[in-house]
């Protein structure tokens, strides 16, 4: 993302404005000149600029963070040099709580709304998290390895990640590590050739909504009666609830051989999930940015109140 060039771009228009506004305040001109004049619109203008690189190349609001933290500090020394009061006052109420956001989002906890169901029972949608940002060791972008405090991933645990060909952080369980081999029969997994440990829990009557596509191409939807099969299985160091739904994805025995350097993720949703089964494929180490740790907020709809009954711990 560094190398972007809109990011690039955006990076030197905010410098720009923010040299021009130093110089502004240092010599106090009778007279403004435009830029001086609209500053505070054409550095937004760069600020959306910055927004849609990081969007676009997977970044992390950390980048902005940690920029502009230090483009405060640089202005802030700057005015204890002139001995500038207004430069001093105004760069300091920048940096400090820059610099506070930066460290508790990037190296310690980030949060984040679950968007869909694919980690049901578990997690649901609406479901608010905290991410620990070191559980793998700490980076401050979201993709890239870590310079310090490497860690690797474990089996079982709830990662989250960036996949390769979408920007949005992605939440699954994590299945397998480099050179295993990974085989689905009848959706019991087999790592290396062992199952994972699955027990039968419940059984329960839903109602689904499926989508379907017509001989015109037009998407539509539709709600099904099922049978949904709830299961606990055991992985690593995590115990955890899956879910199956009777009679959907029917698939034939497959099987994967993950490569070095890469993981392979599963949503416990198993009916329901975009994952290592379909399109997400194997994960890049230096695409996982922590673990889901921490539930503390659910809110379902925006017309729902928000409530905390299912805070806690996540397995």
């Amino acid at each position: 993302m560094l190398t972007d060039p809109l990011f690039i771009l955006s990076l030197l228009g905010m410098g720009v404005c923010l040299g021009v506004w130093v110089n502004d305040t240092i010599k106090k001109p009778e007279t403004k000149s435009f830029l001086v004049e609209n500053i505070s619109s054409v550095s937004t203008v760069f600020g959306m600029l910055m927004l849609v690189s990081i969007f676009i190349n997977a970044g992390d609001l950390g980048i902005i963070l940690l920029f502009g933290s230090l483009i405060a500090l640089i202005v802030l020394v700057i005015g204890i040099g002139l001995k500038n009061k207004e430069i001093i006052s105004t760069s300091r109420g920048y940096f400090i709580p820059l610099f506070i956001i930066f460290i508790l989002r990037t190296f310690l906890y980030e949060p984040y709304q679950i968007p869909s169901g694919s980690m049901m029972p578990g997690l649901k949608v609406g479901d608010f998290l905290l991410v620990d940002k070191n559980s793998y060791g700490l980076k401050v972008n979201r993709v890239g390895g870590p310079f310090a405090l490497d860690h690797d991933p474990e089996y079982g645990d709830v990662v989250v990640f960036i996949p390769r060909n979408n920007p949005v952080p992605y939440v699954k369980r994590l299945i397998g590590k480099p050179g295993d081999s990974i085989r689905i029969i009848d959706k019991k997994i087999y790592i290396n050739g062992a199952p994972v440990q699955k027990d039968f829990l419940k059984s329960e009557k839903e109602t689904i909504t499926k989508r379907f596509r017509n001989s015109s191409g037009e998407i539509f939807t539709r709600e099904k009666e099922v049978v949904v099969d709830y299961f606990s299985e055991s992985l690593g160091d995590a115990v955890f609830t899956t879910r199956n739904i009777r009679g959907e994805n029917v698939q034939y025995p497959s099987e994967w051989t993950i490569p070095q350097g890469h993981y392979f993720v599963m949503g416990d949703n198993r009916d329901n999930s975009n994952d290592s089964t379909k399109d997400v494929g194997f994960v890049p180490r230096e695409n996982f940015f922590g673990t889901a740790s921490y539930l503390f907020m659910t809110w379902e709809c925006w017309t729902c109140i928000p409530h905390f009954s299912r805070a806690g711990k996540i397995n």
